[in-house]
């Protein structure tokens, strides 16, 4: 795409991703691809804000020469140090020799760290200005979203937010960057979900810290690092962001996911008829095979519902392998504060609910029930799983 202007002279100079398969070389994003969003302002003084990752250098570099004598960048401002962020910074660097790099001073030092950069480097504050000419830079110290140098840049003649990782989205953008050209912004309230879940969920204390930061300043437009510009609603995803940080520090929404895995099936046969006693519980469900699923996807769920089922087999004295990736995958992510239950199946020796007591002990999971059954399940291990299944529902329905 070629550049945009997003208010005069304030242009989106960003690219398109649609050939990475797994974003930070874990979560799939070959389906709907990610864009990479940069910003530069024209004014007595051009600055750059977010640069691109390093295999897009050439298509960035040109971009942005279509616009501006890169010699005659003034500033270019690092938000974020991630290498989807700055990537191209090294080759930007050689075209732009006279640009002075600025950031916090945990970006500052991660520039010599990554990229060996020392010269022309300067720490900015929060709250600092920098004035370029007619538009005015504020930066906004943001840690923990969702690394510890991260900031935000704040124009205030516009209300406009260059907001970094916060509020973007997985999905490339096809054809448009505002959320009120876009003909499915429904898409891209999922993906952000999905984005939120999969890079920022561990930091939501952090989150709201922000929104509490940048509440104090009017926003108009917010201009993420990935996925659509807002300017119909900027409050809308922020809206969401907070939601969804408020779920991950007390009750969620009324609902129940369900993680199985099964070996020979016994799980999974008894599974089928828990699910009836759950259905006629008129309760949000989702179901998800962690042996199939990349955890990119069910991680959303558990962070929005309340409720979790675990079903799986015993492996080995232990749990089932791929369940065990799903459950440190919501550790890491920490998914905590969820009513949960336990039901598997075992061959010559349990092992698999201890291991999920211990998960959810560290996740300060409520625990209504766990249960094993020794091969496969008969009337009364289904009658003790219904039990709980139902004290699981009536807890998950009204958090």
């Amino acid at each position: 795409m070629h550049a945009v202007e997003i208010k005069p002279n304030i242009y989106w100079v960003g690219v398109n991703d649609r050939s990475t398969n797994l974003f930070e070389g874990l979560w799939p994003i070959h389906e709907v691809g990610v864009s990479y969003n940069a910003y530069l302002i024209k004014d007595k003084k051009n600055a750059l804000i977010d640069i691109s990752k390093e295999i897009f250098s050439d298509d960035f570099a040109q971009e942005l020469s279509d616009l501006i004598d890169l010699k005659d960048l003034d500033y270019i401002i690092v938000n974020h140090m991630e290498p989807d962020h700055t990537g191209a910074l090294g080759r930007l660097r050689e075209m732009a020799p006279n640009a002075k790099l600025l950031g916090m001073q945990k970006a500052v030092s991660m520039m010599n760290d990554f990229y060996s950069l020392t010269e022309n480097t300067e720490v900015v504050k929060h709250e600092e200005t920098l004035s370029l000419g007619k538009y005015t830079l504020k930066f906004l110290y943001t840690p923990g979203v969702h690394w510890p140098e991260t900031m935000m840049t704040y124009v205030p003649e516009e209300k406009l937010l260059f907001s970094c990782d916060a509020f973007g989205q997985y999905g490339a953008l096809d054809g448009f960057i505002f959320d009120d050209e876009c003909q499915n912004v429904a898409f891209f309230e999922k993906e952000a979900l999905r984005y939120y879940t999969n890079i920022i969920s561990a930091f939501s204390r952090n989150v709201l810290m922000a929104i509490d930061k940048i509440s104090a300043y009017p926003v108009s437009i917010i201009a993420p690092s990935h996925g659509l510009i807002w300017r119909k609603d900027p409050m809308h995803i922020i809206e969401l962001y907070k939601t969804w940080a408020g779920y991950a520090q007390g009750p969620a929404g009324p609902g129940i996911t369900v993680l199985y895995g099964s070996m020979y099936r016994n799980t999974e046969r008894a599974l089928d008829q828990t699910l009836q006693v759950i259905g006629r519980q008129q309760i949000p469900i989702e179901v998800f095979n962690v042996g199939i699923t990349d955890p990119s996807y069910y991680l959303p769920s558990l962070l929005t519902k309340q409720g979790v089922l675990i079903a799986c087999p015993t492996y080995e004295r232990a749990m089932f392998p791929a369940m065990v990736r799903a459950l440190n995958m919501a550790e890491i992510k920490d998914i905590k504060h969820k009513v949960a239950a336990y039901f598997g199946s075992f061959a010559w020796s349990g092992g698999a609910m201890n291991v999920f007591n211990g998960f959810a002990e560290r996740l300060a999971w409520d625990v209504v029930g766990a249960y094993q059954f020794a091969g496969s399940a008969k009337e009364n291990d289904l009658q003790q799983i219904q039990q709980i299944v139902e004290q699981l529902a009536a807890k998950a329905r009204k958090p």
